[in-house]
């Protein structure tokens, strides 16, 4: 029986062990199943085997650092959504910024009681609860990315890893120019390197699979999602 609803798969990182044994005992005290990263290149291996559905990280780690290891994992359009907590022994406005700018939702200060962990749980499953991860949509392209399915004009379409990412980066900030080398960082999370070129060539399958007016290059800046309605 948990104290929180159904139970929850949760990815606790952190170089204190007495911190990460800490988080363990609260929250399996409240019935959720849980995985330990001693710090951030052990959250990256774990994170692809156990496919967690909250992260708690340490900020200040040796190596890889909470800001760096976040960064990485939403970059990979798999765990984009994952909510992560991040955990510091400061509280200052300086570092829940940062968090917030890496893709962090919320920030609890070192050292924390069961309550204290237990509400940021709560709050992170009623939000997950409001209903499965929405849908992205622009010029007739829809992709789920709960079921990493995309169509378009309302027919499926097979799109590579790299396509993928792509269009979800594209999608997720429809309103904003990406530069070549934010574009760059979502197609690194995949693991191979990138080339000089690497971000023209799968602008231009997307462009040919969705049409040549879906992205716009914005000369000089980078590249931006193309008028709704504007055929191309």
């Amino acid at each position: 029986m948990t104290t929180t609803g159904a139970p929850f798969k949760v990815l606790v990182v952190d170089d204190s062990n007495t911190i990460r044994r800490s988080a363990e005992i609260f929250l399996k005290q409240g019935g959720h199943e849980v995985v330990l990263a001693d710090d951030g290149f052990d959250a990256l291996a774990k994170i692809n085997d156990y496919h967690p559905q909250l992260i708690f990280c340490d900020i200040l780690m040796p190596k890889l650092d909470g800001y760096q290891t976040v960064a990485i994992i939403k970059r990979n359009a798999r765990f984009a959504n994952t909510p992560v907590v991040m955990l510091s022994s400061k509280d200052g406005v300086f570092d829940k910024a940062r968090g917030r700018m890496v893709g962090c939702q919320d920030y609890l200060t070192k050292p924390f009681d069961l309550q204290e962990l237990m509400a940021r749980l709560r709050a992170i499953i009623r939000r997950a609860s409001g209903g499965a991860s929405p849908t992205l949509a622009h010029g007739g392209v829809v992709l789920d990315p709960a079921a990493k399915r995309v169509t378009h004009k309302g027919e499926p379409v097979s799109l590579s890893a790299r396509e993928y990412a792509l269009l979800y980066d594209m999608l997720r900030h429809k309103n904003e120019i990406r530069s070549r080398a934010q574009l760059e960082d979502s197609l690194y999370a995949w693991g191979e390197e990138t080339g000089s070129n690497t971000v023209e060539v799968y602008v231009h399958h997307l462009r040919k699979k969705f049409g040549s007016a879906f992205i716009q290059t914005i000369r000089g800046l980078g590249y931006q999602l193309g008028e709704e309605g504007k055929e191309p």
